[in-house]
């Protein structure tokens, strides 16, 4: 029986070659990004754009916009005047109330919320459904997420959606 030889890998560099000179530049440029990028971003200049969860102002989205001082966040600000759509997620989430008064349908319990309130979602397995809800309909109720990314990849990144907002399903039942 002939026996066959298997060559042994080599080591790796460790601490050389281009795989650490591509993360010193990477690194760099991040720093620069931090030292240099936009450190306030006007509200007025952006736009309010209608999607599945609800009107959206986005402030920061973590994948695309590489001109402020931060990055790996998002955040923006919902308006229901009726609801939100229905998703689910994990939790690590915060939605900071800055107008109005509403209540949010979380795993099926109702949690009430009004102006400068803070609602965290709770981290767990299979993280939380949830929709967002106007106390009384046709009246703006503003919340401001906050999502920091790496927190969100170590949770698993879990998101699903399950229901559109009431907006958006008018808006295509016109249209079509």
């Amino acid at each position: 029986m002939e026996k066959e030889r298997v060559k042994e890998r080599e080591p790796a560099q460790i601490g050389g070659g281009e795989d650490y000179e591509s993360m010193l530049k990477i690194r760099a440029a991040k720093r620069d990004r931090a030292r240099t990028g936009k450190i306030v971003i006007k509200g007025k200049e952006l736009p309010w754009r209608q999607s599945r969860m609800g009107y959206t102002k986005r402030y920061l989205d973590w994948h695309g916009e590489g001109d402020t001082a931060a990055e790996n966040w998002t955040v923006f600000i919902k308006d229901m005047k009726i609801h939100s759509g229905k998703h689910r997620h994990q939790g690590g989430i915060q939605l900071f109330v800055v107008e109005g008064e509403g209540y949010t349908v979380v795993d099926g319990e109702k949690v009430n919320w009004e102006k400068w309130d803070l609602i965290v979602f709770p981290v767990k397995p299979n993280g939380c459904e949830h929709q967002h809800f106007s106390k009384v309909d046709g009246q703006s109720a503003k919340w401001m997420a906050f999502r920091y990314h790496p927190l969100a990849g170590v949770l698993g990144n879990l998101f699903e959606h399950v229901e559109d907002s009431i907006d958006w399903k008018e808006k295509n039942q016109a249209a079509g």
